[in-house]
């Protein structure tokens, strides 16, 4: 008999779903129960109105090693000393909360998709973060506040628990005033025998269920359905109770304890279940643990560690207490696990109460039972409660109109340039990311920001190397989502191409608006479409990823289409990596990829008030210009590649030449070419010598000079002039 009284507080649940809860349960649920249903079916945790259009992405090939369907996915890194290493990577947002509470929304962000990583085995090794925010001029503003602050949360966290920043990007722009966009990234080095999985190993049956970390308490309460709504002003102060607390230095401590817990099972052969409390708390994650694992659990409420006596059992079974982790052990090794992470690592002297405990066990009835104060406060079946639903919700199909061709604006490039490298998309994010810190485990290669994609030495005493980058485009989701979405995947891969890595898998972050206007949620359909038809034409899989549904206000403005996407490259020997900034005087330039120039979507097209069609995604002639680039990299003869993107040609031209300064190396350009600032794509190569390139796919435009100035179409720009105007326009913002 499950006591308390039958309630219907406050839940997200649809009338339709209550409905369905209280015809298979036979009766009311308790408030237990509806908390737990309210967090198990919102679209966070459920994936309810996108799921089956996710399954159109390529998640399959051979590089994979784990796709999505845990904590993180898994692609193939390399061999050194006859072990096979995977990257362990997952992507996750943090948009609602950081809306409300910046510093916190962010940080808890970054703690959430760390421990994602740990949980698979993994050390982990860095973090992304790709960044969208509002308009930043007026000091005053809110988005301005969110904008500053969830910098200074990212970066509390994760330098924090010492864990590197080795890629990102970030927008500004008037669609994100109301709703910011903190998608994060984390990366993981496993040896591939050595993967721990988030469910419950075979023969569990009667294993304890050991809770460790931070003490729970009220914080985080109803986040996920918090997160699977649309924003409004009026409820603020009700939604900050909704986002959790960060503690890094807490987090820290468990990344290392858990570090010694998975040698120690290595060393004793165990296998064991592993698995971060996220959305939906020590309920959700339990439940999923077990009923993944073909399990049920009874769990005993009273064994918690709390916070505060006398929270109710629906709180400490639904709230999202951030760092804390769920194992599933068997018995005869649950002391050993208890001892390292209270004895060893002294978790309750870390924090208050923060332990290791255990608070249950797996059963071989799939029941999922909770117990508070002697009574039975929740008791269903485990599936019901996991189990997938999906709402199939009607859209508007979104109409691809084909680019029609346009003649190309005459552009006034001496003043126009200077316009571009002062854009918000475009101007230095130095100011941002040096609050980061990009080089704290010793194993940075380039650093964040000094290239197209960041890069470490990812397995100790072998020449493996590890590549990250991010793209997705908002200016160009507000013209055409799904062609954005294809951007997105192309331009991630070649960011990490351009460093000397070649791509093994991708991971997605779906940020749209509400579902329920067929509008928004078409441009989700297609961008799913988008993404499924890039990866497949490039060869590449999704291992993991997240969607973020209801980012708009209840003002009805909606985020431009945000389909954000991070590209992971390996490198079979990181001494070969592509280092930032042109090498020397008297190489060729070469343009290599697409031939169709288009405005649409551009900052050029911003800055001169004009409007046109995306750019085209030439699959073929994209495959071409990677092979073309990877033969350079491999005949020795590449010195230097920036792919090219917001800006155009001479950015990418100039972000080489403010490299090479960097290095103490004076090297200019002279470029002749019509229009260097379109956004066609493809790539900007510093080659030693061209005569061996197929001319069908490369395209020589200019030579690189032996004095600081970029010469271009007969005007001539002093770089540490034009670095001086790239350089300043978010230190006022970051100071």
């Amino acid at each position: 008999m499950v006591s308390g009284p039958p309630r219907r507080p406050n839940v997200a649940l649809s009338s339709d779903e209550l409905d369905t809860i209280v015809r298979r349960l036979g009766r009311e649920p308790s408030a237990v129960e509806l908390h737990a249903f309210d967090a198990q079916w919102s679209e966070h945790c459920s994936y309810k109105s996108s799921r089956r259009h996710l399954r159109k992405l390529p998640t399959n090939g051979a590089r994979v090693v784990l796709g999505p369907g845990e904590d993180a996915g898994i692609v193939h890194l390399g061999e050194h000393g006859g072990r096979r290493y995977g990257v362990v990577v997952a992507h996750e947002s943090h948009n609602h909360p950081s809306q409300v509470v910046p510093f916190e929304g962010a940080a808890t962000g970054i703690g959430g998709v760390v421990r994602d990583v740990l949980c698979m085995g993994a050390e982990v090794v860095g973090v992304a973060d790709p960044l969208r925010f509002g308009r930043v001029e007026d000091p005053h503003a809110y988005a301005r506040y969110v904008a500053t602050a969830a910098v200074d949360g990212i970066s509390a966290y994760a330098n924090a628990i010492g864990v590197p920043n080795l890629a990102g990007d970030v927008y500004f722009d008037e669609g994100f005033d109301e709703n910011c966009l903190i998608n994060v990234v984390a990366l993981g080095i496993v040896e591939e025998s050595a993967i721990v999985h988030s469910h419950a190993p075979p023969d569990a049956d009667g294993w304890d269920v050991v809770l460790v970390g931070k003490a729970t308490d009220p914080s985080g309460f109803g986040g996920a359905s918090f997160s699977s709504l649309t924003l409004d002003s009026a409820d603020t102060a009700a939604n900050k109770g909704a986002v959790q607390v960060p503690d890094p230095f807490l987090e820290n401590v468990l990344m290392r304890a858990s570090y010694r817990v998975f040698a120690h099972l290595r060393d004793r052969r165990v296998t064991a279940g592993f698995k971060d409390l996220g959305a939906g708390g020590i309920m959700g994650c339990s439940a999923e643990i077990a009923s993944s694992g073909g399990y049920g659990a009874d769990l005993n409420l009273d064994e918690v560690n709390v916070a505060i006596d006398g929270m109710t059992p629906e709180v400490i079974a639904v709230g999202e207490t951030q760092e804390r982790l769920l194992w599933v052990l068997p018995p005869s090794i649950t002391p050993d696990v208890l001892r390292i992470y209270n004895d060893e690592f002294t978790l309750p002297h870390v924090a208050f109460n923060a332990r290791a405990v255990v608070i249950g066990r797996l059963t071989s009835e799939k029941r999922y039972v909770l117990r508070h104060r002697g009574a039975i406060v929740m008791d269903v079946e485990i599936d019901f409660l996991t189990g997938r639903i999906d709402d199939e919700l009607p859209y508007v199909e979104a109409i691809r109109h084909e680019p029609e061709h346009h003649e190309l604006p005459a552009v006034d490039v001496e003043n126009v340039f200077p316009q571009i490298l002062s854009h918000r998309d475009v101007c230095s994010r130095e100011p941002l990311y040096r609050r980061y810190d990009w080089v704290v485990r010793g194993t940075t290669v380039i650093p964040r920001g000094a290239s197209d994609a960041g890069v470490i030495a990812a397995v100790p005493g072998s020449a493996l190397g590890l590549a990250v980058a991010v793209a997705g485009n908002p200016r160009y989701g507000r013209i055409d989502a799904r062609t954005a979405a294809e951007l997105a995947v192309s331009e991630s891969v070649r960011r990490v191409i351009a460093v000397g890595a070649r791509p093994v898998g991708l991971t997605d972050c779906l940020n749209f608006g509400n579902p329920h206007k067929p509008d928004r949620y078409g441009e989700f359909v297609a961008a799913t479409d988008g993404l499924a038809h890039a990866a497949r034409e490039l060869g590449l899989a999704f291992v993991s990823g997240n969607v973020s549904l209801y980012n708009e206000s209840k003002s009805g403005g909606g985020i431009p289409a945000s389909a954000i996407v991070a590209c992971i490259g390996a490198l079979s020997d990181v001494a070969k990596t592509v280092t930032p900034g042109l090498k020397r005087a008297g190489s060729a330039l070469l343009w290599v990829g697409s031939r169709d120039l288009a405005v649409g979507g551009s900052v050029l097209a911003e800055v001169l008030g004009l409007e046109g069609p995306l750019p085209p995604v030439d699959y073929e002639g994209e495959r071409a210009a990677i092979g073309i680039v990877q033969s350079a990299i491999s005949s020795g003869v590449l010195l230097s590649c920036r792919a090219i993107g917001d800006g155009g040609m001479l950015t990418a031209l100039a972000r080489l030449a403010f490299d090479a300064h960097a290095n103490g190396r004076t090297i200019g350009a002279e470029l002749d070419f019509g229009n260097p600032l379109c956004e066609a794509g493809g790539f900007l190569c510093e080659v030693s010598d061209d005569q061996w390139l197929d001319v069908s796919g490369a395209l020589r435009v200019g030579t690189t000079i032996e004095r600081p100035s970029l010469v271009v179409n007969g005007t001539t720009f002093d770089v540490s002039a034009l670095h001086d105007i790239w350089s300043r326009p978010l230190g006022e913002i970051y100071p």
